[in-house]
């Protein structure tokens, strides 16, 4: 499974991200195939937290606005909200250790860590952080290879 890490969705929603033709691409082919694809539920709460937030955009989307694009992405049959749960707590304390994650740095450790716990074989992210979690392989889909 692929997964998406939040700035992926910022980028597809968000027409003043710099990637965001690139994003909505990449995002329509994984919501419109039928192999199933991830977003964790907290790149969700974090994707509202970045497009409503006033002082980020011209235009920051209005609450409706950013709940409606999560309700339209959840309408992609193949789309898994993953959940924490128990493994990814495990995986979570496992990360946290190995690499010396602290401050806000376990923003991105959950989310690998959820990724771990559901077996996600890709993250795409724009974000180079998750390069401190080697066994997550991490792929920029917006850049060329």
């Amino acid at each position: 499974m692929i997964a998406l890490d939040t700035n992926i969705l910022v980028h597809a929603h968000q027409r003043e991200a710099e990637l965001h033709a690139e994003a909505v691409r990449v995002v329509r082919e994984l919501a419109e195939s039928p192999v199933p694809w991830g977003i964790g539920y907290h790149s969700l709460i974090e994707f509202y937290a970045v497009v409503t937030h006033t002082k980020l955009w011209r235009q920051p989307s209005t609450p409706r606005q950013a709940m409606d694009q999560i309700a339209a992405w959840r309408e992609s049959p193949s789309l898994r909200v993953l959940l924490d749960n128990e493994d990814s707590l495990g995986l979570l304390g496992q990360l946290v250790q190995k690499a010396k994650i602290t401050g806000g740095q376990i923003h991105d450790a959950r989310i690998a860590a959820s990724c771990m716990a559901y077996g996600v074989r890709e993250l795409w992210t724009v974000d180079r952080d998750f390069s401190r979690f080697p066994t997550l392989k991490i792929r920029n889909p917006l850049m060329a290879p």
